[in-house]
């Protein structure tokens, strides 16, 4: 992760000075102007099937106010056996926060009875399937909340209030979750994490941007520490966290992992990748290490 940078001329608010940047991410200027550097462009979905894999995948827009959209996928084993149940994997993909996530509308509007999205709109459903989605739903298939990152870190709250807000046809529980490389922070050092305050102040920046400032580094949704609680009431019946041994967040997984089983009744799996970093297989994706992780968030799916 990048820190913020000096003050400098700015092109896209011109006259005014930034008040701070983070590389990749987001630009901030003195006049109040907020803008995102990455995370607008998008690759066309998949209706007929994809040439290399036959993954067929569609968008269905959630607030189009917002701009806010998910994206389906239907593999093509589905097509072929159309009574064969498969998990259903709802992945929250990571961004800090603000690159391609929808983390206000999950921290910010209520779940109203069933995983929902903006304005009550049913999440992942388009209108035309609400009926064979429905049906799907009574056969119970496995439900899985995955994410990496900040990504992560929304599985783990959507997990958390799941218990209190629950989902029509399954309760208060899913069958897992897969929290990979998660986006947890704290004021206080845990464990060897690293104590540079140059670094340290890097992230602390991009969560006060995130929020708006209006959360501190301990609130229960960047540092799950602080409400322990949560932890021994997670909404699902499985957890996988997977992390890697750079990662600015390893030593918060390890706490995590540690906080959920001597508190939590569930089924804990910790896996960890040696050599590299945060989220590596974003730029990896078909590397060694890319490919044993993912085979272990498979296997997971399959026994949820």
């Amino acid at each position: 992760m990048s820190l913020p940078t000096a003050a400098t001329p700015a092109m896209d608010d011109p006259g005014s000075e930034i008040e701070y940047e983070i590389p990749a991410v987001v630009r901030v200027h003195k006049s109040g102007r907020v803008v995102r550097l990455n995370g607008t462009d998008t690759v066309p979905p998949s209706p007929c099937g994809d040439p290399a894999n036959g993954v067929s995948s569609k968008d269905v827009v959630l607030d189009p106010a917002a701009n806010i959209s998910a994206r389906l996928y239907l593999p093509a084993a589905v097509a072929a056996e159309p009574g064969k149940k498969l998990p259903v994997v709802v992945f929250f993909h990571g961004g800090a926060f603000m690159i391609h996530t929808a983390a206000s509308p999950l921290y910010h509007n209520r779940l109203r009875g069933r995983l929902r999205g903006p304005q009550g709109r049913r999440l992942l459903v388009p209108a035309g399937r609400r009926r064979a989605l429905a049906r799907r739903a009574r056969r119970r298939v496995p439900v899985v909340l995955a994410g990496d990152s900040a990504g992560a870190n929304m599985a783990h709250r959507t997990a958390v209030r799941l218990r209190k807000e629950r989902i029509e046809g399954y309760g208060d529980k899913v069958s897992g979750i897969a929290l990979l490389h998660t986006y947890f922070w704290g004021k206080e050092p845990v464990g060897g994490e690293p104590t540079d305050a140059a670094l340290r102040g890097g992230i602390d920046q991009v969560w006060h941007v995130a929020c708006g400032g209006k959360l501190g580094l301990d609130h229960p949704y960047i540092n799950p520490a602080a409400s322990p609680e949560d932890l021994s009431q997670l909404g699902c019946v499985r957890v996988l966290v997977a992390t890697a041994e750079y990662c600015w967040f390893v030593e918060r997984s390890c706490a995590y992992a540690a906080g959920v089983k001597s508190g939590w009744g569930g089924e804990l799996e910790f896996y960890e990748t040696k050599g590299d970093g945060h989220v590596y297989f974003l730029r990896k994706p078909d590397c060694e290490t890319a490919a044993k992780e993912l085979a272990v968030v498979a296997d997971f799916v399959r026994r949820c």
